[in-house]
């Protein structure tokens, strides 16, 4: 059996397609249902975040287990698997090594060096552990990357490199001013109670907010989120809870909103937004648009217009008339004739019938360099009478008009996203949300810390690779050992039968010696056998001593089922 992942994120797939792809609870674990019961997948743990979907399996068919787990996710995402298809990304083997341990460690992030990922890849694990998807693989997989995602955090300062998600976009909002002198003051209002509504509210309340509202559509854990925050040490915020319902009246109040909810839906919609600004402001905020340049016309041009042009207008491009130079660049020498033609309104020096020979010439199929030589000619005639003709060029850029200060302030941290995308264009309003936060973080610095931890899982890969070979031989050792200790068992009884009188005390020495002789000879080929499978390329390690030894394989299997059955038992919380 191999590692597989299959998979997207805000890497490879534009938001549209993740906020579309993403996957509720419910979905997660059909998936991960449907995926074990599948033929080329024996494990399976689905890891998906408000960036990334992803699909871990342990296959024993690479192209099939691709096929497979592709098509399951399109199913189960409900996105189609010819539109999904070009966002989705492989890992195999040491590679999705790799890519686990770098997602765990924050260098796959949005924000560089965050730490939420390492909560989420527990969730990850735990799940897949409580529908018995992950079987010995998987565990340890999951389990080392969250070792080696501490171990990143802790030996290197990577999370100098970025921040939480949440607190990145608070940075965001406040346009370079620092979050607490943003925030202090303000009501903010939190919609949801989930993992990363509780890290907002908590990262608002320590940046000095006066209050925070927490909506939820499950009351109770609004109302001990709410309790937590009253009760922190660290902060004097006023916090309580509403319902659902209360959201549109505590719009008019609130300076901040965060939503991060589980919702397929919108949760505030355009309108909903402009109705909160007005009841602050007094006026319904303007919808600005989202290009105001665009909507100036083109200047007109003084060679005409562009109806009947032979040319094909798809093909030119944008912001300059068909009439201009670069329209006709590289065309042949008929088209050529044509459009001069047309442009000119036949105004092409026809003066010792060159040009209506050269045409006659193409109408009668005859091309070749001397047809073209005169189509060109013409086409120079009629430039030197007629003049250049003018470019259409693209209009001079208009200046966006001023947007207001806003009043009203959205981090929407939900995937599907949970705020209108219209209210960008609403004046007095600042949204920040998933897509933008991709593009501002694109640009974010690199801390020098990366390199240190891109050491870091370099060297984790090799061990855990090590460490999984290695373990692949333990059954068949075992099973050599269980084999030599039954030969030994059965000499001892055949040195009995021959020997009957034999006293205890001798019995029992002459077994131990034997016992002796049998350890010695398998202990330096069983610790080399292990080192040498330790190593790339040495699975077949395994394969030679189960030849050499002639061992049943079905008992090298059995050493292997009962040593998972035992992991199963002793496996603790993720």
């Amino acid at each position: 059996m191999s590692l597989l992942v299959v998979g997207l994120s805000h890497r490879s797939a534009p938001v549209s397609v993740l906020e579309r792809a993403s996957l509720s609870a419910d979905a997660q674990v059909k998936l991960l249902q449907d995926t074990v019961a599948a033929e080329p997948a024996g494990e399976a743990a689905v890891l998906a975040t408000c960036n990334r979907i992803e699909l871990y399996a342990d296959v024993d068919k690479f192209h099939a287990g691709v096929a497979e787990l592709s098509t399951l996710l399109a199913q189960h995402s409900g996105v189609g698997l010819d539109e999904l298809t070009p966002y989705l990304y492989v890992h195999y083997e040491d590679r999705a090594v790799h890519h686990l341990f770098s997602v765990a460690c924050g260098l796959d992030s949005m924000v560089v060096g965050e730490g939420q990922i390492l909560g989420q890849i527990k969730d990850s694990l735990a799940r897949a552990q409580e529908l018995h998807t992950a079987g010995r693989l998987l565990n340890d997989l999951f389990q080392q990357a969250l070792r080696v995602g501490k171990r990143a955090h802790s030996e290197t300062g990577i999370d100098r490199a970025g921040q939480s998600l949440v607190t990145f976009g608070l940075e965001q909002l406040a346009l370079g001013a620092p979050v607490e002198t943003w925030a202090r003051d303000k009501k903010a209002l939190v919609i949801g109670a989930g993992s990363m509504s509780s890290l907002a509210a908590a990262t608002l309340a320590r940046a000095g907010v006066a209050e925070i509202v927490i909506a939820n559509r499950t009351p109770d854990r609004a109302e001990r989120l709410a309790e937590i925050l009253t009760e922190g040490d660290d902060t004097d915020v006023l916090a309580r809870a509403v319902p659902m319902g209360s959201v549109p009246f505590e719009l008019t109040r609130a300076d901040v909103v965060v939503s991060c909810t589980g919702a397929t839906g919108l949760v505030l919609t355009a309108d909903t937004i402009a109705a909160g600004v007005e009841s602050r402001t007094g006026e319904q905020p303007a919808d600005l648009g989202d290009e105001p340049s665009a909507q100036t016309p083109l200047p007109a041009t003084s060679a005409g217009t562009d109806e009947g042009c032979p040319l094909d207008l798809s093909a030119v491009q944008p912001g300059f008339s068909v009439m201009g130079e670069a329209a006709v660049a590289g065309m042949d020498a008929a088209t050529l004739e044509q459009h001069a033609a047309w442009v000119a309104g036949g105004a092409v020096d026809r003066r010792g019938g060159g040009t209506s020979h050269a045409v006659q010439a193409v109408g009668d199929g005859r091309r070749g360099p001397e047809a073209d030589a005169e189509l060109i000619g013409a086409l120079a005639a009629t430039a030197a009478s007629v003049g250049r003709i003018p470019e259409r060029r693209r209009p001079e850029p208009v200046a966006e008009p001023p947007r207001p200060e806003p009043v009203l302030f959205l981090l929407d941290l939900a995937m599907p996203r949970d705020i209108d995308a219209a209210v960008h264009r609403l004046a007095g309003v600042r949204l920040v949300d998933i897509e933008s936060l991709a593009e501002a973080s694109a640009d974010a610095p690199m801390a020098a810390d990366v390199d240190q931890v891109r050491r870091i899982v370099s060297d984790e890969v090799a061990a855990f690779g090590a460490a999984q070979r290695a373990a692949h031989i333990t059954p068949t050792v075992v099973a050599l050992r269980t084999m030599a200790a039954d030969v030994v068992a059965g000499e001892i009884a055949r040195l009995e039968g021959r020997l009957p009188g034999l006293d205890d005390k001798h019995r029992a020495e002459i077994t131990q010696t034997v016992r002796r002789v049998v350890d010695k000879l398998l202990h330096a080929p069983t610790v080399r056998v292990k080192q040498l499978a330790a190593e790339p390329g040495g699975a077949g390690y395994a394969d030679a001593l189960r030849t050499l030894f002639d061992l049943d394989p079905e008992t090298v299997a059995s050493v292997s089922r009962a040593e998972d059955s035992t992991t199963e038992k002793d496996r603790g919380p993720a």
